[in-house]
């Protein structure tokens, strides 16, 4: 049954309940991830009834091109979030670091999940077996087509050579796998551990290596701001220390105005009610780098503020979105200080240059 905008369904003895559908990339890995948000609620709202729709994007689309040429921000989301506008889904399930940092209006992520490891992973061919990017052959390739790896990659490690690669995760290990083109690729470990490839892991790349990019590693859960129903109902999938990192991060890059197509990088720690926030901006090279760390008090997101429970019921002002996200049971004051130091943090980087750094970058990666 369709009514209004909603769809519902009714059961064996006459109970009608409301279909709730969600919106997916297609690739196996945004099914096993969307499917792993489906099961979370599934066992949190047992008479839910939930229906899950597969989308092709844009950026699934197009394999031929690297990612940061396109210069589209939203190249893996804007289908999934039309399909919202319309009405045709309830939410949609992304990996964060897919979502831009300011969202159409009208649209909020309503759950950030608890993190999985957001390092990148070398994975080796099997050629390789037992190497580490150290002892790879001088000039082997690595593919990866993220500006952000190849420029710290090649600041680390300038006996190697790094080539574009593109496709999902299952393409990219068959290029490796089945050519003599690269040595090793780049990929973020989040992706292979859910797709159950742990195995294929050669190596963990640790934040003096390869710091990760802005909300890697997190499931974003985005919705309708208005769909004040839904947003109660992921509002429980909030992983508070995930979401208190991810908005450092987010209104980082937001401030210095970074995306797929420049080189910017980030580690975030809670620690005794301490967020630590380190970014840095590099040249497309890697030669030229900016890199600093901050800190500040996240005390009061322990105590969840009890107050968020009286407010629930309100309408979700858009304005306590922070950098897209709504998480009105986390304390607000928490958020404020998070999204603080990723603002404080990105004004230190651009005092000291980043501008220049990033203008530099975007230019030469306009024209490759």
């Amino acid at each position: 049954m369709e009514e209004g905008p909603y769809k519902y369904i009714r059961d064996g003895n006459g109970k009608v309940s409301r279909v709730i559908r969600i919106g997916t990339r297609k690739s196996q890995l945004a099914r096993i991830q969307t499917d792993s948000v489906a099961d979370t609620l599934k066992e949190l709202y047992p008479d839910i009834h939930l229906e899950i729709v597969g989308m092709t994007t844009t950026g699934d689309k197009i394999l031929d091109t690297a990612l940061s040429k396109i210069g589209e921000k939203s190249l893996f989301t804007k289908e999934l979030e039309n399909a919202l506008e319309r009405n045709e889904v309830d939410l949609v399930v992304h990996s964060l670091k897919d979502l831009p940092t300011s969202l159409p209006p009208g649209f909020t992520i309503g759950a950030v999940l608890k993190r999985e490891n957001p390092h990148d992973a070398v994975v080796l061919h099997p050629k390789h077996a037992g190497k580490s990017l150290d002892t790879l052959p001088e000039s082997s390739a690595i593919g990866t087509s993220s500006l952000r790896r190849a420029a710290q990659l090649k600041k680390r490690f300038p006996h190697l050579v790094f080539k574009d690669i593109r496709g999902n995760l299952n393409t990219r290990l068959k290029k490796l796998d089945e050519k003599e083109d690269f040595a090793a690729i780049i990929l973020a470990a989040a992706g292979l551990r859910r797709m159950g490839w742990e195995n294929r892991i050669s190596q963990i790349l640790e934040p003096e290596d390869c710091m990760y990019a802005v909300g890697q590693g997190a499931l974003a859960v985005e919705v309708r701001a208005r769909d004040v129903d839904i947003l109660e109902m992921v509002s429980v999938l909030h992983d508070s220390d995930t979401v208190l990192r991810c908005i450092a991060e987010r209104a980082f890059l937001r401030r210095l105005e970074g995306g797929c197509s420049v080189p910017v990088a980030v580690h975030t720690e809670v620690k005794d009610s301490q967020l630590y926030l380190t970014g840095a901006v590099y040249s497309l090279d890697g030669s030229d780098s900016l890199k600093e760390t901050m800190q500040t008090s996240v005390a009061a997101a322990a105590a969840a503020a009890a107050a968020a429970d009286d407010k629930s019921s309100e309408e979700v002002d858009e304005c306590v979105q922070r950098v897209g996200v709504t998480a009105t049971k986390l304390s607000g004051e928490a958020q404020d200080r998070a999204e603080r130091l990723g603002v404080d943090l990105a004004n230190l980087l651009l005092s000291k240059g980043a501008k220049e750094i990033l203008t530099v970058a975007r230019q030469l990666n306009d024209a490759r």
